[in-house]
C-alpha cells in the first residue's frame, strides 16, 4: 500500500457511497477504489490534477469524473456519512482534567 492510499477498513466505509458498483444501473466503474486513492492522493498532497500519478490513471479523465460527482452531489454525501459523531452527547470527568497552574 502506497503512503497516501486509503485502508481496507476506511475503503469498506466510502465503497457502499460511490456510485459505479456492480449493483449500479448503468455503467460500472473500472475501479472505484483506485479513483478514490486518486482524489485522496490529491488531498494529501496538495498537487495539482496534472502531476497525478501514472498509476491512478489519466489525470483529465479522474478530473472530469470528479467533477461529474461533485456535481451530482456524491462528495457531500460522502462527507456526511463519515462525519465524525455529535460531540453534544459526549461526557467528561473534569477531575482527571489537568490544567496548567495559570488557566484559573
Amino acid at each position: 500500500m502506497h503512503r497516501h492510499e486509503i485502508t481496507d477498513r476506511q475503503w469498506g466505509l466510502v465503497a457502499p457511497l460511490l456510485p459505479g458498483k456492480t449493483t449500479d444501473c448503468g455503467v460500472t466503474a473500472a475501479d472505484n477504489r483506485l479513483f478514490f486513492n486518486a482524489v485522496v492522493w490529491l488531498l494529501r498532497t496538495g498537487a495539482a490534477w496534472a502531476d497525478l500519478p501514472e498509476r491512478f490513471g489519466k489525470p483529465n479523465s479522474v478530473c472530469r469524473r470528479f467533477r461529474r460527482l461533485a456535481q451530482k452531489g456524491v462528495w457531500e454525501a460522502v462527507f456526511q456519512a463519515l462525519q465524525a459523531p455529535e460531540l453534544d452527547w459526549v461526557m467528561l470527568d473534569s477531575t482527571v482534567l489537568r490544567a496548567h497552574q495559570h488557566s484559573a
